[in-house]
């Protein structure tokens, strides 16, 4: 059993900022950097493998990558808890390393999605990398590299469609996953060299028949919520797996009440200030993916259609819009990190949050014909992508302790997958219902094209969506007191191996 001068030992110095830790800091964003910009460059490369492979099934390589992150999230999370979190930050890295190299000399479709699957193991480094700093950086530092390594992400998005743009058209797609798993195969070894392991252990076993069912349901609702639209939500096929994905999921939560460990521990998930934070977390990424995908759609739609929105641009020219995303995101990062470690409650911070989300989302839905306005409402959006990113985490930290830090936030990384997935699938659903124009195929070239009241209602389920992160906010205490967990039981957890540590 760890003492309390083990688990001082692990946070690197205590003292503040070092060499080191500015490394171990820069190795953490680099990973979370890879998990953003890989998604996006294999979105672009999506037409070209798609041909290759003589298939129409391409979504299959954006849901297998996301499906595999999100069902695993739950079962990592534990497992962090038990083992160590950079021991299970690493095995993430390395597998989603394989699954990248096995893309890049994929023979048929088949392996492509295994390989994709794979490579999704690099979702749960988000929660991973954001757990371990909490670990084992000085307490005082701990808001700002949270923060840093959460909102850091939107940052190189800037420059991803270029990246991309050259790796496809000077060097094929597959060029792509080469250039990313070699990075990979690098930061496996640069984590390991620059950050320690936590010696926080939570005792406890493995639910295995928990993980199953719990990973399953949400295998079933999510691929019934992406494919939905294409196979028709009344057909038999999307009805199976949404409903079987529900019962799996109750039959997880009956057992849960039942077993002495499972997987996740309900009196955790019940407590206000987690479940409330985590429903928030939802409502942000949610939130920043429907802006995220429906901003390029209506910029590059051409204006000679005479619809009241649409600039024609292609990618390099909407590459620009990504700039105030991106440079927001990091500073409404950085905000949160300072005001956090100056003693600002994060649930403030994420109440602001919520407030820019659905400002800038209302003002993108009133005046979206000028290049220069969209500019400031992007900004708008992006600061609060930035402040919710870093916010979350950091109420997470204060509110669970660090033995349960993984897990707890393995939840929190499921509803942001959930949450990302369905807002989408909603604001089409309405769009594709209600307000596709009145134009032919062979004015569009196939594609279809909205009406200005389709892109409207769009950014309305955004703004309600940042209106029920509010309410969320609002139901978190004012006052967030850590709970502990003793030794042998606190009920549904285990007992802890290491020392409790007071949240910074």
């Amino acid at each position: 059993m760890t003492t309390a001068s083990d688990h001082d030992a692990s946070r690197v110095d205590g003292r503040g900022w070092t060499p080191r830790l500015i490394f171990s800091l820069v190795s953490i964003v680099l990973v979370l950097e890879v998990l953003s910009v890989s998604y996006m460059t294999v979105s672009m490369a999506l037409p070209a493998i798609t041909t290759e492979f003589r298939t129409d099934q391409g979504a299959w390589l954006i849901t297998a990558f996301l499906l595999v992150g999100a069902v695993t999230a739950p079962l990592v999370g534990k497992l962090a808890d038990m083992y160590g979190k950079r021991r299970l930050l690493i095995w993430c890295i390395a597998i989603s390393t394989a699954g990248t190299l096995m893309s890049a000399i994929a023979t048929s479709y088949a392996v492509m999605i295994a390989g994709r699957a794979l490579g999704g193991m690099l979702v749960p480094c988000l929660f991973l990398s954001y757990s371990l700093i909490r670990d084992v950086f000085p307490p005082k530092i701990v808001p700002l590299a949270v923060s840093i390594s959460t909102a850091g992400m939107g940052l190189i998005t800037v420059a991803a469609p270029f990246l991309a743009g050259w790796l496809i058209d000077g060097f094929g797609w597959r060029s792509v996953f080469w250039f990313f798993g070699g990075i990979l195969v690098v930061l496996v070894f640069l984590v390991l060299a620059s950050t320690p392991e936590t010696s926080v252990r939570l005792r406890s076993r493995v639910d295995f028949i928990g993980a199953a069912l719990l990973g399953a349901g949400l295998a079933g609702v999510l691929i019934a919520v992406s494919f939905g639209p294409t196979w028709g939500w009344t057909a038999p096929i999307t009805l199976v797996f949404l409903l079987g994905g529900v019962v799996l999921v109750v039959g997880w939560y009956l057992s849960a009440q039942r077993i002495p460990e499972p997987l996740i521990g309900l009196d955790v998930l019940g407590r206000r200030p987690v479940l409330y934070t985590v429903i928030a977390a939802g409502a942000v990424y949610g939130v920043g993916a429907l802006y995220s995908i429906v901003l390029p759609m209506m910029t590059m739609t051409p204006d000679t259609f005479g619809l009241g929105y649409g600039f024609g641009l292609d990618a390099e020219g909407f590459a620009l819009f990504q700039v105030p995303l991106g440079v927001m995101t990091m500073t409404g990062g950085i905000v949160v990190g300072t005001l956090c470690g100056r003693g600002v409650p994060p649930r403030t911070l994420l109440a602001a949050s919520m407030v820019f989300l659905g400002s800038g989302a209302a003002l993108t839905a009133v005046q979206h014909d000028a290049k220069p306005t969209l500019f400031v409402f992007a900004a708008i959006v992006g600061l609060g992508m930035g402040l919710g990113y870093a916010a979350v985490p950091n109420q997470l930290i204060a509110a669970v302790p660090p033995e349960l830090q993984a897990s707890t936030a393995g939840i929190a990384g499921v509803v942001q997958s959930l949450a990302s997935a369905a807002l989408p699938v909603i604001a089409f659903a309405v769009m594709n219902n209600s307000f596709v124009a009145p134009l032919s195929p062979a004015d569009t070239g196939g594609a279809v094209v909205y009406t200005d009241g389709g892109f409207v209602a769009a950014f309305v389920i955004a703004v309600f969506t940042a209106v029920v992160g509010v309410l969320a906010v609002s139901a978190i205490p004012r006052r967030v007191e850590q709970f502990s967990v003793h030794d042998p039981a606190a009920p549904g957890v285990g007992a802890v191996v290491g020392t409790h540590v007071d949240a910074p």
